[in-house]
């Protein structure tokens, strides 16, 4: 993948086609990027597992293989100088779009073992054990949303053998008016918005684990901080982890009913506005009750095992 994201930068620099009123690299290009941050967040997730650690391993082999082929289809149909997602136009291109539904069903089956095996898993630091939990069950709800692309729209099913079957986009034609970089829709709802937003809940919400562990550390060194050690209780941690994950995963359901109802997400109605409102109220006010002082003092923060002995420091000892 990231060789990929070269070859695309390349392509982004040097070919000027257009394709569904995008850049025509910009497809592979964003897709391998995405990839390199999806597939190192599994594989740091997978490294936390206790037990279960083969599945894992084959759970993950199958997710980077399906995102390969994944990735070959869609450069050999830009290379091609066609659309890969939704395309049937001719035979071979409908053969190609079958292939990538399966890939994308067989990533999407790797991810949940691996999601299972994290569920069940045993770690220590019980705020990134649920952290890493409800991460990876939100980014499979947000690869999920791009099973909704493939329904057909209203206009291809009064056609008859529509070349096009399915969008990104709702309520317009993909390829009109958009975003800069994302390419997302400014004059309808786009299913893109919460996909990608949902599955980067794997890199997103262990950040929001680190950030408050570099606050507790600088804390430490200064007096203006002292009121942030309190982050160093885990159970402090385990109520703004629960938190987190919540406020992201409301946002993540409002993102996807914005778009399902052919809203741009620079355009959001009352109700949309409403919701985030809500989202933001509710979110501050469980915010400030984790942040309170737990009664009879804080819970270190677990610590490592310690190594076993050697046979020599076990007869010296």
């Amino acid at each position: 993948m990231g060789v990929l994201a070269l070859v695309s930068a390349v392509g982004l620099a040097v070919d000027d086609r257009i394709l569904v009123g995008a850049p025509i690299w910009a497809k592979p290009f964003k897709f391998s990027v995405s990839f390199v941050a999806y597939a190192l967040s599994l594989a740091w997730m997978l490294s936390l597992l206790p037990r279960g650690r083969r599945t894992g391993w084959w759970a993950g082999t199958v997710v980077a293989g399906a995102s390969a082929v994944e990735m070959v289809l869609i450069t050999l149909q830009v290379v091609r100088g066609t659309q890969s997602h939704f395309n049937q136009a001719t035979p071979f291109d409908n053969t190609v779009f079958q292939i990538m539904g399966g890939t994308v069903v067989v990533l999407w089956l790797g991810a949940l073992v691996i999601a299972l095996l994290l569920l069940r898993a045993r770690i220590l630091d019980r705020a990134m054990a649920w952290t890493v939990r409800l991460s990876s069950l939100i980014a499979l709800a947000g690869a999920g949303v791009g099973f909704l692309m493939v329904t057909p729209t209203p206009e291809q099913l009064a056609t008859d053998n529509p070349p096009i079957v399915g969008a990104h986009s709702v309520g317009v034609p993909d390829g009109g008016p958009s975003m800069p970089v994302t390419g997302w829709a400014t004059t309808g709802g786009d299913l893109r918005v919460s996909h990608f937003f949902g599955m980067h809940a794997l890199q997103l919400l262990p950040l929001v684990l680190l950030v408050l562990a570099a606050f507790t550390a600088r804390s430490a060194r200064f007096p203006r901080l002292a009121r942030l050690a309190r982050l160093s209780d885990e159970r402090v941690r385990l109520r703004l982890a629960l938190t987190a994950s919540a406020a992201y995963a409301a946002t993540f359901a409002l993102l996807t009913w914005q778009a399902l109802r052919g809203q741009a997400l620079s355009a959001p109605d009352g109700a949309t506005l409403a919701g985030a409102g809500a989202i933001v109220l509710l979110g501050g006010a469980a915010t400030v009750l984790s942040l309170r002082p737990t009664p009879g003092g804080p819970s270190p923060s677990p610590s490592p095992p310690s190594p076993p002995s050697s046979p020599a420091e076990e007869i010296a000892a």
